[in-house]
């Protein structure tokens, strides 16, 4: 309770959530006794650190800062208008192809939030959509990023389940394409009610030369996940790979990229990925001291008690998920209740391991869009000038949606667990 108390009052006070979450670590030994585990903070802080798959996320990283860099984004935005015939709110749903098509890539939704908002928001009001709307589809389309590889919570759960990246990238494309679609039927909805503008008829010349243009942008989204799908690159060869696409077609085909640029994109993606490993190294710290109280024991003899068959334990799970994601970003999330559930998902009621996490990162994704913590949510509110309050409301018919997708999620998995 107190080290819980901790928690609250660290994070209301604002401080950085590596630190909260070490300091949490800090008293629960402390009110435990256990000052011994104090000398092993540093170990644990690295241990968190050193996974092999934790070493693709600093080069998706860099991919998503070379590909804004390189006029990527804005000609895969073009490609996707060039291949949707008019149709009203179809510049909405040139928005939302375009982010299924940079969540193939970046794998963030907070890196796919700060592009599209910059890229599509100004399209679509010079378009005539009003700029809320424009807010919220883009903000909607961020979504994708965490369900779909090379998305970066799966990454941080394979690390943490040590389980194969490649499995769960190639699992998690159904849903991540059932939710894509899932959005399209909210944004038909939604323009119908709204009566947002028609798209228009591009003339052929114009729709051949954007098809053009976008071919080699598409190098690089089939460099990052069709070498992982294939089996001829790890996840962390593919991501590599991808910088590398990004770097010669950002620079030697479209010439947007200049070589005087590197360093910024370096420096940005080194301080954007240590900030994500430390805390990462944080939370280990936090579910090792946690693991050493008998946290996950107690809790796991709670949820069998509770829970009475694989359907009743994941309907648990998912009303705790979206509880927790309200209040914890996704990445400490997944650290601190992927060791503790896992277990007795897999041993007590039999559920896949894969399945699973699929099912953890869906849920912790809609907490990246709800307050009071969601960084999508703020990203796209300080990016578009919105209204954090406002977002939230216009978001509900895609939460809706992105719900009945993890309702399907959960009863294939409750059917399959044997």
């Amino acid at each position: 309770m107190i080290a819980s108390l901790g928690f609250l009052i660290f994070m209301a006070l604002g401080a950085p959530l590596a630190f909260v979450l070490i300091a949490a670590a800090v008293i629960l030994v402390l009110e435990g006794g256990n000052t011994a585990l104090l000398s092993a903070f540093p170990q644990q802080l690295f241990a968190g650190m050193e996974s092999p798959a934790m070493l693709t996320l600093p080069l998706f990283i860099l991919l998503g800062e070379l590909m804004g860099a390189g006029g990527i984004g804005r000609r895969l935005f073009a490609f996707a208008a060039a291949l949707l015939p008019p149709l009203r709110a179809g510049l909405a749903q040139v928005n939302l192809l375009t982010n299924l098509m940079m969540a193939s890539v970046l794998g963030s939704t907070v890196a796919q939030l700060t592009v599209m908002s910059r890229l599509a928001v100004p399209e679509m009001e010079r378009a005539g959509y009003p700029r809320d709307i424009s807010a919220t589809v883009t903000a909607a389309g961020g979504l994708l990023a965490p369900l779909l590889p090379p998305s970066m919570n799966l990454i941080v759960f394979a690390a943490v389940a040590q389980l194969p990246v490649g499995d769960l990238f190639a699992a998690s494309i159904l849903p991540g394409l059932a939710m894509a679609f899932a959005f399209m039927l909210v944004i038909a909805l939604i323009g119908w009610r709204s009566d947002l503008p028609v798209s228009g008829r591009l003339p052929l010349a114009a729709r051949g030369r954007d098809l053009l243009m976008g071919l080699p942008a598409l190098a690089v989204p089939l460099a990052a996940v069709g070498t992982i799908l294939s089996g001829i690159a790890t996840p962390t060869e593919s991501a590599a790979m991808a910088s590398v696409a990004a770097l010669l077609i950002g620079a030697l085909v479209y010439r947007e990229l200049t070589w005087a640029a590197l360093p910024g994109i370096f420096i940005r993606s080194g301080i954007t990925a240590g900030i994500v490993l430390y805390l990462v190294g944080a939370a280990q710290i936090m579910g090792w001291v946690m693991t050493f109280a008998n946290v996950p024991a107690m809790a796991a003899d709670f949820i069998q008690e509770m829970a009475g068959s694989p359907l009743m334990f994941l309907i648990m799970l998912n009303i705790f998920l979206l509880l927790l994601g309200t209040v914890l970003e996704p990445v400490p999330a997944i650290i601190l209740t992927a060791p503790v559930l896992l277990p007795v998902a897999v041993t007590s009621f039999g559920i896949d391991p894969v399945q699973f996490g699929l099912i953890l990162c869906a849920n912790l994704a809609l907490g990246l869009l709800t307050p009071p913590v969601g960084a999508g949510l703020y990203t796209a509110a300080l990016m578009t000038g919105v209204s954090a309050g406002r977002l939230s409301r216009l978001l509900l018919p895609f939460f809706g949606a992105m719900l009945a997708v993890i309702a399907g999620m959960t009863i294939h998995a409750a059917l399959s667990a044997g």
